[in-house]
């Protein structure tokens, strides 16, 4: 059915996702919002937009009026103290504002949780949902754990813990379960929960088909994105207090909003039921399963700036390291190198260090702009292939140095040289994956490699 529908908190994740599918299914929309500035310009001019507050009675009716169907996707988790009173109080003139405009539908999108004693966060959750169910008008709220999108404070703070700590000291919520949920299905049992019959006035818990502890779920998303497998060890020492801030410090999510998320994962969120799937039929192919949820989410989120600024430093670091290394272990002057027989056309000595030098800045800025690419791309399992072929290929560098002139052992240098050589090649087929501008500032470095096995066979020969 074609319904006049008001979207409140359209400018947050869930809302600015909701409208376009809202308006996609024929239904006209509108929004109430502080700012109309912040609407996304993709669906603004589509929608009739009330600029106001959700606070303020004459905007509510005025944003309520004529309308059929109403989604509350409003809170106030902002670190500005008395969460509860205020998410009371707000919730509570809609509810009032709602039945006085004789709306037939409310729909929410609450916490799932467990019975009994809640985190401030969740209990205010329920309480709101409690609210919009008490105000005389059908209400459905849909109760969902982590919800698996990009933008979602949820996910985002799964993402960054995992992508920035490969090794980590965690709380011991770490080993609770969780039912995470893919962003798709959550605004498809949005988006349906507006046709429901009229007699419907409860709560509907809404879940992925896996059952979870955040652990596995955080070595679920290593995998999905590529990532080297997690080192977590979970402690009883760290509160909620204290990881929040923790959390706040490796991640850009505000402490404000870390905290009560940090509170909420203390319990464990499992579906008591599915009658929503019932009632409106699951998500078109099923409900997501969490790694294809994960994999969606990574597709839409925007590059993390920190990885640029890691790869950079460890790129360069590794190389400095490379040619440091192979620069004392290099001894051109010493007695044995100066007996040895050397082909006519090896390059007087004081080109080895200028050639060497262009080349090693040139293969770090090349594989670190690579490595940068492949991430911006989503292709984190590329990244971090090229990155273990890049150490090979610079253990192979600065082996060479050690066999030849430290071991004095020309055969295995020729054949160290003959590996360098192939690695470099290699390096840039992958570096070209990224970009064939990257492959091809490249091939000077395996030109030169190339060059140097033919001159240590030809030293080899000579000097047999």
């Amino acid at each position: 059915m074609s319904h006049r529908i008001l979207v409140t908190g359209a400018t947050g994740n869930i809302g600015g996702l909701l409208v376009p599918r809202l308006l996609h299914a024929g239904h006209t929309v509108r929004v109430l919002t502080r700012s109309a500035d912040r609407l996304p310009r993709a669906w603004r001019s589509q929608v009739d937009v009330v600029e106001g507050d959700a606070t303020t009675a004459s905007d509510l009716h005025k944003a309520l009026d004529a309308v059929d169907v109403a989604y509350y996707l409003l809170h106030s988790m902002d670190g500005k103290g008395n969460l509860a009173a205020r998410d009371r109080e707000m919730a509570g003139g809609f509810a009032e504002a709602a039945r006085e405009a004789g709306l037939k539908r409310i729909v929410y999108l609450s916490g799932l949780h467990p019975s009994g004693e809640l985190s401030t966060h969740l209990s205010s959750r329920v309480e709101v949902g409690q609210v919009l169910l008490d105000s005389g008008v059908p209400t459905a709220v849909l109760q969902a754990a982590t919800v698996l999108g990009a933008g979602s404070a949820s996910f985002e703070m799964l993402r960054y813990l995992t992508s920035r700590l490969p090794v980590m000291v965690a709380p011991r919520w770490v080993e609770n379960k969780i039912q995470p949920i893919g962003i798709d299905d959550v605004l498809h049992y949005l988006e349906a929960a507006a046709d429901l019959p009229a007699d419907v006035n409860r709560t509907f818990d809404v879940g992925g088909p896996e059952v979870l502890t955040y652990l596995e779920m955080m070595e679920g998303f290593a995998e999905v994105a590529g990532l080297r497998r997690r080192l977590v060890q979970a402690v009883p020492v760290l509160s909620p207090q204290l990881a929040s801030h923790w959390i706040a410090l490796v991640t850009p999510v505000d402490a404000a909003v870390a905290k009560p998320l940090v509170r909420s994962l203390v319990h464990e969120v499992i579906c008591s039921e599915n009658d929503l799937v019932d009632l409106v039929g699951p998500p078109p192919g099923g409900r997501t399963p969490y790694r294809k949820a994960v994999a969606r989410a990574l597709e839409d989120a925007p590059p993390d700036p920190g990885d640029a600024v890691r790869i950079w430093a460890r790129t360069f670091g590794a190389v400095a390291a490379c040619a440091a290394l192979g620069t004392v272990l290099t001894n051109p002057r010493s007695r044995w190198y100066r007996r040895l027989s050397t082909p006519d056309w090896q390059p007087p000595g004081w080109a080895f260090p200028l050639v060497w030098t262009a080349l090693y800045g040139t293969l770090a800025t090349t594989s670190a702009a690579a490595q940068v690419s492949f991430t911006a791309n989503g292709h984190h399992r590329l990244a971090r292939e090229y990155e273990q072929a890049l150490w090979v290929n610079l253990a192979l560098n600065a082996g060479w140095s050690g066999l030849f002139f430290t071991a004095k052992k020309p055969t295995l240098a020729l054949l160290d040289a003959a590996l360098l050589t192939a690695s470099s090649a290699g390096l840039a087929r992958r570096a070209s994956r990224a970009g064939r501008r990257y492959g091809i500032a490249l091939a000077p470095y395996s030109l030169w490699c190339a060059f140097a096995t033919a001159l240590t066979g030809s030293m080899w020969r000579r000097n047999h």
